[in-house]
């Protein structure tokens, strides 16, 4: 697939189900804290089949994600092609590339976009500089960890550290309230090699759903998210065991995003609930879940 093609599946996945961002908690106190950052889903659009074409998305990364890069006029053309579908992806490259507090405008016409900074994560790229290895790959495991196969809202937990291995900011709290160990996410979608998924600990069993399902039920499940097993196979952890320092995946060594949810958001047929990822049936499975969802008429 090529690289615009795959910048175009993922940017309609994030607008099936990513949203925006919580206001960046502060620093921890605690020794051998770890980085994490809760990104709140939002919901209502849907997939059309767009596929983007025009701008390759390492010209962008070679011109700078500031103001000599958006006013290029390779990057007019490619936004004027489909301007809402831009700005959907604009808005999340930017909140996972640019610190908070910060901002990226784009005019066209009577109409400004404004797109706010969160993560940080690629702070030479931010400033106007090339866009180096290390952010590409970032950047792109921030977004592919921002997919959401189901367009409803969900909280998940962004772990790991930006392009100069700083961490991103956490505290305790969101540590304790974001138990569960979901997944790493890597890849590099600036030069086309892909985005990839692992589990961190179990695939879900065949009672159990969840609206985070691109990690937690293997092969297939958010094309063009490309599943490749348990995370542990292939990442190691940093020094405090709480998230992946980086993967190796096709002789490639990537910098990955590692990603935690809440207990409560894995759903298991027979809990008196039917959830938006359960359905009706004669049957105690996800799929087929007569306890929770009655028979199907």
């Amino acid at each position: 697939m090529k690289t615009m093609e795959l910048f175009g599946v993922i940017l309609l996945t994030l607008a099936v189900g990513c949203g925006p961002m919580q206001e960046p908690t502060s620093p921890s106190e605690e020794p051998g804290s770890t980085a994490t950052q809760a990104i709140e889903a939002d919901n209502g659009l849907t997939m059309n089949g767009l596929a983007f074409n025009g701008l390759a998305f390492n010209g962008l990364a070679f011109n700078g994600l500031a103001f000599n890069g958006l006013s290029s006029s390779s990057f007019s053309s490619w936004f004027q092609q489909k301007p809402a579908e831009a700005d959907i992806l604009m808005k999340y490259l930017v909140r996972c590339a640019v610190p908070a507090g910060q901002t990226r405008t784009y005019t066209s016409g009577s109409t400004t976009y404004v797109w706010s900074g969160g993560l940080g994560l690629a702070p030479g790229w931010s400033n106007g500089s090339p866009a180096t290895l290390a952010e590409q790959q970032v950047v792109s495991a921030c977004l592919a960890a921002l997919v959401n196969k189901y367009g409803r809202s969900v909280l998940v937990s962004l772990l790991g550290s930006n392009a100069l291995g700083q961490p991103i900011p956490t505290t305790g709290s969101e540590l304790a309230d974001f138990q569960q160990r979901e997944a790493c996410f890597f890849g590099n979608l600036f030069n086309g090699e892909g985005v990839f998924v692992g589990n961190d600990q179990g695939l879900l069993s065949p009672n159990q759903s969840s609206l985070r399902a691109c990690a937690l039920t293997g092969a297939n499940a958010c094309p063009p998210l490309i599943h490749v097993g348990s995370c542990h196979s292939i990442c190691p952890h940093d020094a405090t065991g709480t998230y992946f320092s980086q993967c190796t995946y096709n002789g490639v060594t990537y910098r990955p995003i590692t990603t935690r949810i809440r207990y409560q958001d894995i759903y298991t047929c027979g809990d008196g609930i039917c959830q938006s990822t359960e359905s009706c049936g004669n049957n105690n499975l996800s799929d087929s879940c007569k306890l929770d969802c009655g028979t199907c008429r």
